[in-house]
């Protein structure tokens, strides 16, 4: 690798990736500041957000992956400049985007009882089902919002995806002013209110990626939403053969850890307010790297539709390079400043004392989780989903959860109770794991690419 040759594809990967990763931050901004404003209330508040945002996020998670498969479908054919098959690929989409809608909403409704079997008080376990009903209504502009975006950014368009996350972000916080807290004739609804201003500004979000999808030039040869074509069973075989796997893969890694939200419920409010505080700040600067692996999913996968495959190894290896630096700078500021970090979330003594502590292991499975979502959005441009699910299954299921259950709770005379840091500790070594065999797999897909298609 020449050096100048990397600088040069790292400030192409960074032209794509930065206003991705701001409008992320931004999608982001909205739970911190659900976050904050909640735990300003009281926290009980804050673990009711944390609790009901625990199935919210998995689920919601688990459909950006199952509508991901656009992304390179469509990456592939701007390569390849077969442009005119691409509006009929995205309408496939928006149709599987209304199915997953459906099933969304089952999946609200089921959980609801779940609430009533964690040890929560009944006060917070009615503020939590009341959170998840109330942000449900926001799940068809989701879904809408999200095949745009895995469209747009296959365009290399990002800048407008940025504009309009910040401008959701922007319209959040007095939204959740007027709710929490009760004003212009309103209900102080408290951290209930999070959930319906979120709802709202989803809605405001997909409203205004629909505007700017019929008005910008960009879109104006492959816009999808006119002359819209039947079910096309080939195309949504070919959509579900990334998307499940892709889907099932985003599940296993947010439900690890959503779940510990709801399996250290016993523990206490504070337990559960601590590691909501230092979850939510390392999802923050975890949309670094994973703004920089969806920039990777669309030029690997237009180098690959452009029939380069050295091309691609070689913007793989680069975004590696962009990944690491991003990762040591998130982890030192994490590890020096989290007694900083964690007074920005609450006043409580007790929640301060021990979220800090989190921090410091976020600190360091950033490291790790950098490189895992990294290797994942390269692999994704070579439109391999299925291995990466099976590593995060194994990773997260089978090796993270029963070990942070016995660190956390202890397993008899073997391992002493640990506490919430027990799951913690587990994560770092399920991310460090998965990292390693998933750069491993880019190594023998891309190896077996070049074998395919030797350079001239």
């Amino acid at each position: 690798m020449t050096l100048p040759r990397i600088w040069r594809e790292i400030r192409a990967t960074w032209h794509l990736a930065w206003p991705i990763m701001v409008g992320q931050l931004a999608q982001v901004g909205t739970a911190f500041v659900d976050a904050v404003m909640a735990g300003h209330v009281s926290a009980g508040d804050l673990a009711a957000v944390s609790v009901g945002a625990s199935i919210w996020i998995t689920l919601i998670v688990t459909m950006i992956g199952l509508l991901l498969a656009c992304s390179p479908l469509v990456a592939h054919a701007v390569g390849a400049n077969d442009r005119k098959h691409i509006p009929g690929l995205v309408q496939q989409a928006f149709y599987q985007a209304a199915f997953f809608t459906l099933v969304g909403w089952v999946v609200v409704w089921l959980a609801m009882p779940i609430f009533n079997h964690l040890g929560l008080t009944p006060d917070v376990a009615d503020k939590s089902r009341r959170f998840l009903a109330g942000v449900s209504f926001g799940l068809p502009a989701f879904a809408f919002f999200r095949v745009c975006y895995s469209y747009s950014a296959s365009l290399n368009s990002t800048k407008p995806l940025m504009v309009i996350a910040l401008l959701g972000l922007a319209l959040n916080v007095p939204v959740n002013y007027v709710l929490i807290y009760g004003h212009l004739g309103f209900p102080a609804l408290g951290g209930v209110g999070c959930g319906y201003a979120t709802a709202f500004c989803l809605w405001a979000s997909a409203l205004m990626m629909l505007a700017w999808l019929r008005i910008s030039p960009v879109y104006r040869d492959t816009y999808p939403l006119r002359h819209w074509a039947r079910i096309d069973w080939h195309r949504q075989f070919e959509l579900l053969k990334l998307g499940v796997p892709m889907g099932l893969m985003f599940f296993v890694e947010v439900s690890a850890f959503a779940g510990i939200a709801l399996l250290i419920a016993r523990l206490g409010t504070v337990s559960v307010a601590a590691h909501q505080i230092a979850l939510n700040f390392a999802s923050v600067l975890f949309q670094i790297p994973a703004a920089i692996g969806t920039a990777l999913t669309v030029r690997v996968g237009q180098a690959l539709g452009a029939g380069k495959p050295q091309d691609a190894r070689f913007i793989g290896w680069a975004g590696f390079k962009m990944g690491l630096a991003a990762a040591v700078a998130s982890a030192v500021f994490t590890g020096f400043g989290h007694h900083w970090v964690a007074s920005w979330y609450s006043e409580d003594t007790q929640v301060l004392a021990l979220s800090a502590i989190l921090l410091i292991y976020a600190a360091v499975f950033q490291l790790f989780d950098a490189t895992q979502v990294i290797a994942a959005g390269i692999l994704r441009g070579y439109k391999v989903t299925r291995t990466p699910m099976i590593i995060h299954l194994t990773a997260f299921w089978i090796v993270g959860l029963p070990l942070g259950y016995a660190l956390t709770f202890g397993a008899g005379s073997l391992i002493d109770a640990r506490g919430v840091t027990g799951y913690w500790e587990a994560l770092v070594v399920a991310l460090g794991f998965t990292a390693c065999l998933l750069t491993w797999q880019f190594v023998r897909v891309s190896r077996r690419a070049l074998q395919a298609h030797p350079p001239l």
